[in-house]
């Protein structure tokens, strides 16, 4: 965990080494974290775990865009945003590739959070859910974006965000019935 802290710090100072070094000490956490999304879609599915990794890190370390990563977490915490906006793009062109345009929304549990592979239009609801809910609650959507687009645990979570866990669980708790609440208004 030192290493990698260390190394972000160098990335950021603009070390061009730095960010091979960086990538074979996390990569397996993010392939992991990609993996669990992806397992959740069809077979036959256009975007790999693998190259949404490459992608996100690729955005991550951009040497153009100078980066300031706090710390291990931090960085784990943009790997799961930098995540969900490929994911999202990803239902964006699909959404864009079937025909119609209109919006055939259904009912949904936040638990079974749709795969935007399975259904472009209920996962873009998501998105925009939480954007939403951004606004309002910015540190009950970043539970949101570690918990389901990073993969993390609960208590991965509270170690990221550097909240108790009981102080994670109430925001978890409450993101998820104010996105359930908004995704239903958005279907009536």
């Amino acid at each position: 965990m030192h290493d990698v802290t260390r190394i972000l710090s160098a990335i950021e100072q603009g070390d061009p080494q730095a960010a091979e070094q960086l990538l074979p000490l996390v990569y397996d956490e993010l392939r992991k974290l990609a993996a669990e999304k992806m397992a959740q879609e069809r077979p036959g599915q256009t975007l790999q775990a693998t190259a949404q990794v490459h992608e996100a890190y690729i955005r991550l370390v951009d040497a153009e865009k100078a980066q300031h990563w706090n710390s291990r977490g931090h960085f784990f915490a943009a790997a799961a945003e930098a995540m969900r906006r490929i994911l999202v793009n990803s239902a964006r062109q699909k959404k864009s590739q079937k025909r119609g345009t209109g919006y055939q929304r259904a009912d949904m549990a936040v638990e079974d959070i749709p795969a935007p592979e399975r259904n472009p239009d209920k996962f873009l609801a998501l998105d925009e859910a939480i954007n939403k809910l951004a606004e309002i609650h910015p540190e009950k959507a970043e539970v949101v974006k570690l918990r389901y687009f990073g993969g993390l645990t609960c208590r991965q979570a509270t170690m990221a965000l550097g909240v108790s866990e009981a102080t994670a669980d109430r925001r978890w708790a409450y993101a998820r019935a104010w996105l359930q609440r908004e995704i239903a208004r958005g279907d009536a």
